[in-house]
């Protein structure tokens, strides 16, 4: 990390954006956390509140199956969301729940202590427990059965499964349940009544295509085709599925022109629809349930019942007018001159008579709403059963779509009304046009309510990773002041009194240069010459270099001021504190430069130390906390695209890739001056898509090709893969994300075990070994890679595998571990590190450094036992000259092979 730069202007950057824009962009962020506060976090935060998982969301059971469970295999996170759609005839209910079976094999779960021999503190167990999606229906009527189903199992409490896994859950209160359609305004009441819950109504027309564009674009095995009763499943590109036609056939039907998330028009429908045929044939037949009058039909024969035209006329066609002697004149027709009770007709060819009846008088109400057709209900030449399908087709003719998605519960999977609308489609549209159907199609409400609770972010499923990454970065621009420079008061702080008034008396408390964690620090074991390392590469014994950083550090606090405010909340305490370590912290500073040797021997890693140290004095634990999250949650968006474009070339390519990678998510540096400017002038996002677009070789120091040589081998030499690489990262956020990450995940792919070093305390916005198996594990649920070398590692237990399984998948998996580097510094001094590290290290060959401070600030001339790959952007100009001889921005890939004589780097 580059914790420290002074004001320079990186070429060709300060035009990223126009100035008002990213006021306004700072203003937004100002403005939205102040709401936060406000509120008490009731805004979401995906560190806090709990995600949705959809990747590899499956349809778990056969494929004919009806309403089938959904699978979401990686799912982490407790989901507690229960939503209904109300209908006037049915109810559907769509609920989350965890894994059935679950156990858990304790033996997997390898901690530090099982794998170095040493302990591993307080670090936890980070399972990927998956879960599921079901999905129920009711009765309208029967809406107590309902609200018994739902107290069962009680979901509006976040279900029995939450329980068993967070049995000190309290009781919800004021719980507050999604649902849409008219029951949600006519039942609230009794809801409250028998529940305890609120509803929380929903939109229900933008549920129903909510719901259809999370199944089109999430589910694999959702969509089929169905012709001359052959199911045939379709995978829908989900970069050209808009806009497609909606036919939703509910109680009433409605034709919905879909542009996009959120984006439609209800562009025709009728009255007549799925409730007409239920009332009606719950009236004729007296079946208890819509699925018992469904199955009727299927055994029926409508000929016993209804008036053909070949009855009229002898058994012929009447071919004038194009009608065919199988074509019915008129529902129930015959049963007026039949001298017959309504008990002498069999209830299977009642109901499929009025299924056809209600499929013909849909496609008639809407001819006669739309005025596309002028047929009467005796004379239309459009075959009952395809008169609706056809005002389907013209309404997706007159848009020009291609799709037609027919769902809701009047199709329920029969067959013959699914076959009866595919040919219809493929007929009227001479096969430029499709019907296609979805196996949840009576859901599409109540999914829609769902995926409401925390809009899930269906729309980032159809743009790049880099597309995805820019929106992100909307909303991560830098924080401006809270409040306006000057001081607030000391607030019970004593002004600093000795020293003429430089410096608190008890400013020995502060332990400079002792961590507050209280850590075993030994010798990192594969130095080449503990005696003679000398970690930093800045002589503060120069006055020259002396005051040039400590006026870097001065200008820099007002700024890590602001931040520290920021993470207690703005508040006057947390005002009050900011004073005080502002002027605790310069009086240090002060008798620095008055004694450089006050503290002991004084270099730039001790400085650094110092100003966290007075930080955690005045109990600012993580002064960045908000922003790495943010920036977390920003870089997760686009991780899995990013590893997809990666394993889709090819090696040499792929591993260059990763290097640039590595190197342009380094910028992200809160630290540095020069980066805080860009943050005020662009997002953070442009600023990184900026980096990559500028990322050419040669670098100023650049060894890519001895590494490359020495990965993937050169000619018929051919590769030998390290056994164990500790990778010490540096920034949360894009930085390890999609840069560490990533790297990481190559070496685990080619066999070499992976060890991710990172903080023991928090310092500027470095990413620390406590928050990493979070950013692991959620990284893991989109990569099967990182996810078996975790659990091999045991940052994860997935309890989705049988326990029998588990030992045999992970047996050969190379294993991806976290520790702890006993420091709380952007620097690092290796004579002092964890024994959890120097356990770690005995036996690695591959040492990886990223980042300012600890590959530039500190350990650039390092020489170790094993090879060794220096990488950072430099962000200090001063630096730059003194070190590599070069520039603000350029970049640095030191590669030093494990041999007696060491290669020099090329400087180019």
């Amino acid at each position: 990390m580059a914790s420290l730069t002074e004001d320079h202007p990186p070429i060709g950057i300060h035009d990223i954006n126009d100035e008002s824009k990213h006021k306004k962009l700072n203003t937004d962020v100002v403005e939205r956390e102040s709401g936060e506060r406000e509120m008490g976090h009731s805004i979401h935060r995906s560190g806090s509140r709990p995600q949705l998982d959809l990747s590899k969301a499956a349809i778990q059971g056969n494929f004919e199956e009806k309403d089938p469970t959904i699978l979401l295999p990686n799912q982490s996170d407790d989901i507690s969301h229960l939503a209904l759609d109300i209908g006037g005839s049915l109810i559907k209910l769509v609920y989350f729940s965890r894994h059935e079976d679950r156990s858990v094999n304790d033996r997997r779960k390898k901690s530090i202590k099982e794998i170095f021999g040493v302990s591993n503190g307080n670090r936890r167990s980070y399972p990927i427990l998956g879960g599921r999606l079901h999905f129920v229906k009711f009765e309208t009527a029967k809406i107590n059965e309902c609200l018994d189903f739902i107290s069962s199992k009680q979901l509006h409490r976040g279900g029995l499964d939450a329980r068993h896994w967070n049995s000190d859950a309290p009781d919800n209160e004021n719980a507050v349940i999604k649902a849409t359609g008219g029951g949600a305004f006519k039942f609230a009441d009794l809801f409250k009544e028998r529940l305890g819950v609120s509803i929380d109504k929903e939109d229900e027309m933008g549920c129903l295509v909510s719901g259809a564009n999370f199944l089109l674009k999430a589910i694999r095995h959702e969509a089929f085709t169905h012709m001359e009763g052959q199911k045939e499943f379709v995978q829908i590109d989900t970069n050209d599925l808009f806009p497609y036609l909606l036919v939703n056939i509910g109680s009433g039907v409605s034709m919905i022109k879909v542009d996009g998330d959120g984006k439609f028009q209800r562009v025709s429908g009728t009255n007549v629809g799925g409730g007409t045929y239920w009332g009606l044939g719950k009236l004729l037949t007296k079946c208890k349930s819509f699925d018992e009058l469904l199955e009727l039909s299927q055994r029926g024969d409508n000929r016993t019942i209804d008036m053909l035209v070949g009855d009229i006329y002898g058994g012929m066609d009447y071919s004038k007018i194009g009608l065919s002697a199988s074509t019915i004149a008129s529902s129930f027709g015959k049963a007026i001159s039949d001298n017959k009770n309504l008990e002498d007709y069999r209830p299977e060819d009642i109901s499929l008579s009025l299924l056809r009846m209600i499929s013909y008088n849909i496609g008639q109400d809407i001819i006669l709403e739309t005025s596309k057709c002028c047929c009467t209900v005796a004379l239309c030449t459009v075959p009952e059963a395809q008169c609706m399908i056809y005002i389907a087709y013209l309404n997706a003719l007159r848009f020009g779509l291609k799709r037609i998605f027919f769902g809701g519960f009047f199709i329920r999977g029969h067959a013959y009304t699914m076959d009866t609308i595919s040919f219809a489609v493929q007929f009227w549209s001479k096969g430029d046009a499709q019907a296609m159907f979805l196996r949840h199609e009576g859901y599409l409400g109540a999914l829609g309510a769902f995926m409401s609770y925390e809009k899930h972010g269906l729309d980032d499923l159809m743009i790049s990773w880099m597309e995805k990454f820019v929106r992100k970065g909307t909303e991560i621009t830098a924080p401006v002041p809270m409040a306006p420079p000057g001081t607030t008061g000391l607030g019970g702080f004593e002004v600093p009194s000795s020293k003429g008034d430089t410096l608190r008396s008890d400013a020995s408390n502060l332990n400079v240069g002792v961590l507050h964690l209280v850590p075993t620090l030994e010798v990192f074991p594969l130095l080449a010459d503990p005696k003679t390392y000398e970690p930093n590469t800045i002589d503060l014994a120069d006055h020259g270099e002396l005051e040039y950083w400590f006026t870097v550090l001065s200008e820099h606090l007002p700024d890590l001021v602001d931040k520290a405010v920021a993470s207690e909340g703005g508040t006057e305490d947390a005002k009050r504190r900011g004073d005080a370590f502002a002027r605790a912290f310069s009086a240090h500073l002060a008798r620095l430069m008055e004694e450089p040797a006050a503290y002991g021997k004084l270099g730039l890693a001790n400085l650094l130390e110092l100003r966290e140290e007075c930080l955690r004095e005045f109990q600012f634990v993580d002064a960045y906390r908000s922003i790495k999250q943010r920036e977390n949650e920003a870089s997760l968006a686009v991780l899995p695209d990013l590893l997809m474009e990666l394993d889709s070339m090819n090696e040499e390519a792929r591993l260059l890739t990763l290097i640039e990678g590595v190197l342009a998510a380094n910028i992200f540096d809160w630290g540095s001056r020069a980066c805080v400017d860009l943050y005020h002038k662009g997002t953070i996002i442009e600023i990184y898509r900026m980096s990559r677009n500028k990322m050419q070789r040669p670098w100023r120091v650049d060894d890519l090709d001895l590494f490359k040589e020495r990965v993937l081998g050169l000619g018929e030499k051919k590769p030998h893969p390290h056994k164990k690489a500790l990778l010490f990262v540096d920034n949360a956020g894009a930085d390890v994300v999609l840069g560490m990450l990533p790297l990481a995940r190559e070496l685990l792919r080619r066999g070499t075990e992976v060890v991710l070093v990172a903080n023991s305390l928090p310092a500027l916005n470095d990413v620390t070994a406590m928050e990493l198996p979070d950013i692991v594990a959620e990284a893991a649920k989109h990569c099967d890679i990182l996810r078996r070398a975790a659990e091999a590692g045991g940052l994860l237990v997935d309890v989705m595998i049988n326990a029998a399984d588990v030992n045999k998948e992970n047996s050969s998996s190379v294993p991806l571990m976290v520790v702890e580097n006993g420091c709380g510094s952007p620097c690092i001094d290796l004579r002092q590190v964890s024994s959890e590290l120097a356990a770690a290290a005995k036996d690695a060959d591959l040492v990886i450094l990223e980042g300012m401070g600890r590959s530039l600030h500190t350990n650039y001339n390092a020489q170790f036992k094993c090879d060794a790959l220096k990488l950072a952007m430099v962000k200090n100009q001063r630096l730059a000259e003194k070190l590599i001889k070069g520039n603000i921005y350029d970049c640095v890939c030191r590669y030093e092979p494990a041999s007696s004589d060491l290669q020099s780097s090329s400087l180019c």
